[in-house]
């Protein structure tokens, strides 16, 4: 995990409490890498909400884009512990998102580097510097965890 620890650890956390509410288990935290403030952090709550969108990264967005009282999020970097979805992918490239990091891939429903692959496509005005892998091992082994225990 290296210089990415202390921000992955936060979104394992995130993941590791939406596991707690029997939510897909993926978090998320969006962060100032010039001071190292967290922004925002969100887990999934798309149960608890009915919300098809209240993925860990749109909370977090939203939370975000709140805080700092604009829809842009420029210079900032989100970590997730999962590849984002192609939702989730198009709100990063729409709020302008500087870096996306994230943990385990997703060839089923991913949307980065996976599926859609959101940000290849010339409509998307918007590409991050994206990092795949990061914690990988620990995102992977707790999403195994929550479907392994639901079956």
């Amino acid at each position: 995990m290296t210089r990415f620890a202390p921000h992955m650890e936060a979104a394992l956390a995130e993941a590791r409490a939406a596991f707690g509410r029997a939510e897909t288990p993926v978090g998320c935290v969006i962060v100032d890498p010039q001071t190292g403030r967290v922004v925002a952090k969100a887990g999934n709550r798309t149960r608890e909400l009915h919300d098809p969108t209240a993925h860990a990264e749109m909370l977090a967005i939203r939370a975000a884009c709140a805080e700092l009282g604009s829809e842009r999020l420029s210079g900032l970097d989100l970590y997730v512990t999962l590849e984002p979805c192609a939702m989730c992918a198009a709100a990063i490239a729409a709020a302008r998102i500087s870096r996306l990091l994230y943990g385990a891939p997703d060839p089923k429903s991913g949307g980065v580097e996976h599926g859609a692959r959101v940000f290849v496509h010339r409509q998307t005005h918007h590409k991050p510097e994206v990092y795949g892998g990061v914690a990988e091992r620990e995102a992977s082994a707790l999403l195994r965890a929550f479907f392994n225990e639901r079956r």
